[in-house]
């Protein structure tokens, strides 16, 4: 199912399927700028579609291949996730994990004129268990999230 998210985010697409979400926008940027952007820890609560990214805690300044990272976070209460960078391309796509092993995955690619389509995806495919989050609700669920993660990405480039 693919859906044009105009209300919550004029621009973005999210396409939804059975194990992951996916939004995509154009962004006024290169893949270099918005890949060096994403892959800096500290820029995710910036980032986050939900808002549940609060800061950078512990790992590289810049994710590459193989990195770890902590981040705190807050969905009604606090807490710390430790995530790994599962896959990596420079300039065209980073994902991470944490024990859940679902992943979110950027990818890039160059369009016209310096300008780059995004695409942000949770992809439940990895997860350990994922009948378990099907019945939460996902990956239906993160839709509005990753739509406004793309839409923030695309705004802090505008």
């Amino acid at each position: 199912m693919t859906t044009d998210a105009s209300a919550a985010a004029p621009g973005v697409t999210t396409k939804i399927d059975r194990d992951a979400v996916s939004a995509s926008a154009i962004v006024n940027a290169t893949p270099e700028q918005i890949f060096d952007f994403v892959r800096q820890p500290r820029n995710h609560a910036i980032i986050s579609g939900d808002e549940t990214v609060r800061d950078n805690i512990s790992g590289p300044e810049r994710l590459a291949e193989g990195s770890k990272f902590g981040m705190k976070m807050r969905v009604v209460v606090p807490y710390r996730v430790t995530s790994h960078v599962k896959e990596y391309e420079e300039d065209r796509r980073i994902a991470w994990a944490h024990l859940g092993g679902h992943r979110w995955r950027w990818e890039l690619e160059p369009g016209a004129d310096g300008t780059t389509t995004v695409t942000e995806t949770f992809d439940m495919s990895t997860a350990v268990f994922p009948p378990g989050l099907r019945l939460a609700g996902y990956p239906k669920r993160h839709a509005p999230n990753v739509t406004r993660s793309v839409a923030n990405l695309r705004d802090h480039f505008a």
